[in-house]
């Protein structure tokens, strides 16, 4: 072992007379480990907190939505189907109406975001099959129903509840795209059959949309056999801007693509920010421990300079002197990052195994906050605590290293 290790490891154990200097360093280890935990325990909620939501929503949402320019419908859907399928990274495509009306039950009413699909297309491009938790995606199969019935309607858990009704009941709907009558524009009011109920995870779909037949979705708003548009699934979700253009190379002119990002674009920002502001925050913890570095080293060395000034007359240089004390803080810093990294990377295994952390569902759309640790967060907040912690040592060693030792053995 290096003298200067073996010195620097005398200096922090030492007892009996300089017992408060052990227990400064102790402190000083204390908090590097406070902070590294509360930083990587921050992280972790605020990377889980993102992936949870970006899940949920690719999960009631299609990577990339096609559509027509300057019209509300796609009617050659089918062709432009089979055109999508054959670009390179599409694993899915599914077409879509979509439309807003008023759902009436007997105790209640509701605007919801209506979506005609097609069952054995809509599995390929989302995960609403996994997602219903009562009926099945299979009852909006029938998508010829006549208009003399009662078409099927899978409502979010949330508006039903709000509602008031379950599988079985019968509901009111009304579309805002009136139909000419001899008294003037009516809207259009049809009777559906609630089939199921949905349940995603997100508050935002499960209060507030419905899943129609594709059929009695054009039928509502008057689409005639177009789409509103249609949505691709990539094997990828972050490819969605590299295959894009190669969508509307396929298609030719005249067709548009948005993705989940842009959609979401705002949402993600925020969160965004969000972990950065409580990463700048809570890090300011590692400052404060950097601080009771500096104040351990330099109270060392005030009480060691008789040692410093007897290691100089015996030979060591200057250089081993600072070394003395640069190995004093990095001891102190490892020891807090190494138990601060447990501590935290444990507590996020813990918090999100029991989900013991629960947020209001209508604010952030889950109702718990997972906890998902990065290995590359992780390693930042090691790295940079350790650097921290270094920075600390180099004015007392500066210090330490300049220390005449004539003058400190004088009155000796």
């Amino acid at each position: 072992m290096p003298f200067e290790l073996r010195v620097a490891l005398r200096y922090l154990t030492a007892r009996r007379k300089q017992a408060f200097i052990s227990l400064i360093s102790g402190i000083s280890v204390l908090g590097v480990t406070v902070g590294v935990m509360a930083l990587m325990i921050a992280l972790g909620l605020m990377t889980g907190l993102q992936g949870e939501i970006r899940s949920r929503i690719l999960g009631a949402t299609a990577h990339i939505s096609v559509f027509r320019s300057g019209e509300t419908t796609i009617e050659g859907w089918r062709e432009a189907m089979d055109k999508l399928r054959r670009v390179r990274r599409v694993q899915g495509v599914a077409p879509a109406v979509y439309g807003k009306g008023l759902l009436t039950s007997s105790t209640g009413s509701a605007v919801a975001t209506l979506k005609g699909i097609l069952p054995a297309y809509e599995r390929s491009v989302t995960e609403l099959g996994s997602q219903v938790v009562e009926g099945s995606l299979d009852a909006l199969g029938s998508a010829a129903a006549p208009e003399a019935l009662q078409p099927p309607v899978l409502l979010g858990k949330d508006l039903a509840q709000s509602l008031g009704v379950g599988v079985g009941d019968v509901v009111s709907l009304t579309s805002p795209q009136g139909r000419l009558s001899p008294m003037g524009v009516l809207p259009r009011v049809m009777k559906v059959r609630v089939a199921g109920t949905v349940r995603s995870g997100l508050y935002e779909f499960d209060s507030a949309w419905a899943y129609l037949p594709l059929a009695t979705a054009q039928r509502l708003f008057a689409t005639g056999d177009g789409v509103s548009l249609i949505e691709v699934r990539l094997d990828d979700m972050y490819a969605v801007r590299d295959v894009a253009p190669a969508l509307l190379e396929a298609l030719g002119e005249g067709y548009l693509t948005n993705d989940w990002i842009q959609m979401n674009q705002s949402l993600f920002s925020a969160l965004w920010l969000e972990k950065t502001a409580i990463a700048v925050t809570i890090g300011l913890i590692v400052m404060v421990a950097a601080l009771n570095i500096v104040a351990t080293l330099v109270l060392m060395v005030m009480e060691k300079h008789k040692d410093v000034a007897i290691l100089v007359s015996m030979g060591a240089s200057r250089g081993s002197i600072a070394r003395i004390f640069v190995l004093q803080g990095a001891v102190i810093g490892a020891v807090g990052t190494a138990l601060g990294s447990l501590l935290g990377w444990s507590a996020c295994l813990f918090l999100d195994r029991y989900k013991l952390l629960r947020v209001p569902q209508d604010v952030y759309q889950v109702s718990y906050v997972p906890f998902t640790l990065l290995p590359s967060d992780a390693a930042l907040v090691i790295l940079g605590a350790m650097l921290v912690c270094l920075l600390a040592t180099i004015h007392p060693a500066r210090v330490a290293s300049r220390l005449d030792p004539a003058e400190a053995l004088r009155y000796e």
